[in-house]
């Protein structure tokens, strides 16, 4: 007799467990000859907004870290993601799309987490400034994080442009809710389960799938998301700018329609992580 393979039941990653949708409801995928792959789930308003308060209960710890245990936790992801590349190649080309091209996406991926992990006790001395003042006062600058930060995947590079939305907002301490590719979530389904076995704090990356339309609006309303970055098309940046004037958040969109080369190393810097900071000056009296 044949033995039948157990499959993988996704779920998605919020809160530091693995959660199907609140309201039960999932959506096919299917590989390139319409074979059926799993159900992925299709959250809702509800998963979105439960997955903003693990963010937010997650920040404090997370900010109170050092940047260098911040650098150290995300190398030891890469870490774990060097170990499982082919199970994240072949992830991403499920789709019937190269697994040459996916290796590279999954090297370049990784690649990035250590870029971004060497910058954790840096971009404080790059972005931060002792201030001259035509008075007796020692003046600086220095950056704090933003607080929880929504993140809105594109679905071109699935695991690429989801690693290089996400890392550079948590580098400072910030918490980040982030929306998978709709048309290609298995990425973020593996990247997931093995944010859940490193060392990352649970709650600091919030892994959602589901479809845009459902959810953009509610990340463009939702007051405690105080930055939105992504890749959208032009009718999402209008509706992602609307809600965000009520909420009064930071915005920050690549035009997706334009085609954007994720691999490209201009894409890695620290103005990313300048998108997710805020400054506080301080005045301190010095003399008599």
């Amino acid at each position: 007799m044949s033995r039948l393979p157990i499959t993988k039941t996704p779920k998605c990653y919020v809160g530091g467990a693995f959660i199907r949708s609140e309201s039960g409801r999932v959506f096919p995928l299917h590989d390139k000859e319409g074979g059926f792959i799993a159900n992925i789930p299709q959250c809702t308003r509800k998963d979105l907004r439960n997955a903003v308060e693990a963010a937010a209960k997650a920040g404090p710890g997370w900010a109170k870290r050092s940047g260098y245990n911040r650098g150290q936790i995300l190398y030891r992801l890469a870490e774990m993601m060097e170990a499982r590349s082919g199970e994240l190649a072949a992830a991403i080309a499920l789709d019937g799309s190269s697994l040459e091209l996916a290796k590279e996406e999954v090297q370049v991926s990784i690649d990035r987490i250590v870029y971004y992990a060497g910058w954790t006790d840096k971009y404080e001395q790059v972005l931060g400034s002792v201030n001259p003042v035509a008075s007796s006062h020692f003046n600086f600058t220095v950056t704090e994080p933003t607080g929880v930060v929504g993140i809105i995947a594109p679905d071109e590079s699935p695991l690429l442009a989801l690693v290089s939305l996400v890392v550079p907002m948590i580098v400072s301490g910030n918490t980040a809710v982030a929306l998978a590719s709709s048309a290609r979530p298995y990425p973020a389904i593996v990247l997931g389960e093995m944010l859940a076995t490193s060392d990352l704090p649970g709650g600091v990356v919030n892994l959602l799938t589901g479809f845009r339309p459902e959810l953009i609006p509610t990340f463009a309303m939702h007051e405690h998301l105080r930055v939105l970055s992504g890749a959208v098309i032009a009718t999402e940046r209008e509706a992602i700018r609307m809600g965000a004037a009520e909420s009064v958040k930071r915005v920050f969109l690549k035009k997706a329609e334009e085609g954007i080369d994720w691999g490209d190393v201009g894409m890695q810097s620290v103005d990313a992580i300048r998108q997710g900071i805020e400054f506080k000056t301080v005045w301190h009296p010095v003399g008599a």
